[in-house]
């Protein structure tokens, strides 16, 4: 059976999201679609708006067939790290390909790119360290030393400032890094860009756009497949309300001022200098996006600022984590007939643990990932009873 890899959020699965696993399918002639998603917290550094089991149910009811958990240490991660975690977990558990979303929606100028900046690395470090010496944020240095490459070496290259792109490229980088034999390809992202606000004249929004739909009380059933659509609303009708920073803030906010200035500072991407800024301005804000809106500066840019934060508030160390190098086991969500079936027959050729149940594993690595999820459960608190030691009692899901 050959198998398609899937880096995935789905938060939450909508009709793009639909598009991009049955083209993934049709593309790899794959006959199993594995998904390697986030769990509670995201690249970006948020919380995602609803829980992972729930997500899993819209991938298995949408086409995917396996769901592995993307530890925390990487779904919260840089984009590099990110996909890291992402590639060796696919390339683990056996997928002949790996199918992303992108905005250039060809190949050939993604290999041309990591090829550009492999071969010239020492340059581009070169120009990364010139362009943050002159003022520019991390992200703008990188795409100065980019556009810098691009001018010496003419060919046909992706665009960086898209943020599918940026991922893609990372993806086949760490896919390189890993000397996997797995194969790239890429599906066009179609109708909607990444940061695009819905339009009902299309069929497909951005999963940023309909968030946003969802906080101001729109209907969004037109960009969802009917079953991840029908979850939404069941979480809706039992919660009240969907997962956010917003909702998270009292939460936050104490997180922040039970700490001295140098107690910050041992948080993971905590970086020396914001500590006081952090404590100053959690104490006169009465929203998160008041808080944000007093944090963020050219230095610190509202996702850099999203990471810390959420580190802060599921209590990660700096110290935990960077002792990892690479991921130590494959955490199964969720799986559908066909799953079960590729996982019976190659179980034995899967390179790391399968983690079915945690509650009788002893891992560092998992271990951030339940208190990432208790920490998830502790806010839904807010607004909603939930049990805080889920993620060592529910099962694999089974469809």
């Amino acid at each position: 059976m050959q198998a398609v890899g899937l880096v995935v959020e789905y938060n939450p699965f909508h009709n793009g999201h639909f598009h991009h696993v049955q083209e993934a399918k049709r593309v790899t002639e794959a006959e199993v679609a594995i998904a390697v998603m986030s769990g509670q917290f995201l690249q970006r550094g948020e919380p995602a708006l609803v829980d992972k089991w729930t997500r899993t149910k819209m991938a298995l009811a949408s086409g995917v067939d396996l769901v592995i958990e993307l530890p925390y240490v990487y779904s919260t991660a840089l984009a590099h790290n990110f996909a890291k975690g992402a590639i060796t977990l696919l390339d683990a558990i056996g997928c002949s390909t790996f199918a992303f979303g992108s905005e250039q929606g060809s190949i050939t100028p993604f290999l041309n790119t990591v090829e550009l900046i492999e071969s010239n690395r020492a340059q581009y470090d070169i120009f990364i360290q010139q362009a943050i010496k002159t003022g520019m944020s991390y992200p703008q240095a990188l795409h100065y030393a980019y556009e810098s490459l691009k001018l010496t070496y003419p060919n046909h290259y992706i665009d960086l400032s898209q943020p599918n792109n940026i991922l893609g490229f990372h993806y086949i980088e760490a896919a390189n890094a890993l000397q996997s034999k797995m194969q790239a390809v890429t599906i066009q992202r179609i109708e909607a860009g990444y940061y695009d606000e819905v339009d009902y004249q299309k069929h497909i929004a951005s999963a940023t756009g309909i968030r946003k739909a969802l906080s101001d009380g729109q209907d969004v059933s037109h960009f969802l497949p009917e079953k991840p659509y029908t979850l939404l609303c069941d979480w809706q009708a039992k919660h009240a309300k969907f997962m956010s920073w917003e909702v998270l803030w009292p939460l936050l906010k104490y997180a922040i001022l039970r700490h001295t200035p140098e107690q910050l500072t041992a948080f993971a991407d905590v970086q020396e200098g914001i500590e006081n800024a952090l404590i100053k301005h959690a104490k006169t804000s009465n929203t998160y996006t008041e808080f944000m809106m007093k944090l963020k500066s050219k230095r610190y840019t509202w996702t850099r600022l999203q990471r810390m934060l959420t580190h802060i508030y599921t209590g990660v160390t700096k110290e935990q984590l960077h002792a990892f190098d690479t991921p130590t086991y494959i955490r199964l969500l969720g799986m559908t007939e066909n799953g079960q079936h590729y996982l019976s027959t190659y179980k034995k050729q899967i390179e790391l643990p399968l983690i079915s149940r945690v509650a009788a594993v002893k891992d560092a690595m998992l271990t951030l990932d339940i208190q990432a999820t208790t920490m998830y459960a502790i806010g839904m608190q807010l607004f909603s009873p939930q049990k805080i030691d889920e993620d060592i009692k529910t099962p694999p899901i089974r469809v």
